[in-house]
């Protein structure tokens, strides 16, 4: 038996849609701490309106500019600036909150066995092309990975950043 499917209309869909952009509900961050590619953080900014978070990214000289470059949203996102990562990553850890890394790593959990958060957490993800530094990897709570068929070890960090995101968010 197969069933009608009804496209909703682009008025439909935009009816909704939040009509202002979320302030910190300080529950879910996406932390690119150590980012390669300024790209990247536009599209992981959108990804974090998307589904509630927040962003929180280091002060390096080049990241503001990326940051707006990379904004296609109309209003202002959630941003929070970090010193040093470590040492903003223990202090996340010294409040309670749970860190998430997204890395290959011996124990790490399955995307798809990922839970959603259920209390703040705060996602890390490493630089693109040598992870999370292993210091800050003992900073970590959990680690889950992104399994993968092809010949590519990694995603960059806008796409894996975005999968996990949603599962965290409970939207996929």
């Amino acid at each position: 038996m197969s069933r009608a499917v009804r496209v909703r209309s682009p008025r439909e869909l935009r009816a909704e849609r939040r009509r202002r952009g979320h302030r910190c509900w300080d529950h879910l961050l996406a932390a690119p701490l150590w980012p390669l590619h300024g790209a990247n953080l536009g599209t992981l900014l959108r990804t974090c309106d998307a589904v509630g978070a927040c962003i929180a990214v280091p002060r390096f000289s080049w990241v503001p500019e990326a940051l707006a470059r990379g904004n296609t949203l109309r209003r202002p996102a959630c941003v929070h600036w970090t010193g040093d990562p470590l040492g903003w990553l223990a202090a996340r850890r010294a409040d309670g909150d749970r860190i998430l890394g997204v890395e290959l790593a011996e124990g790490a959990v399955r995307l798809a066995d990922l839970p959603m958060a259920r209390s703040r957490t705060v996602m890390v993800l490493g630089h693109e092309q040598t992870g999370i530094p292993p210091e800050a990897l003992d900073l970590l709570d959990q680690v889950v990975e992104i399994p993968m068929i092809g010949t590519g070890a990694s995603l960059n960090v806008a796409v894996a950043g975005s999968l996990v995101l949603y599962k965290l968010a409970g939207m996929s």
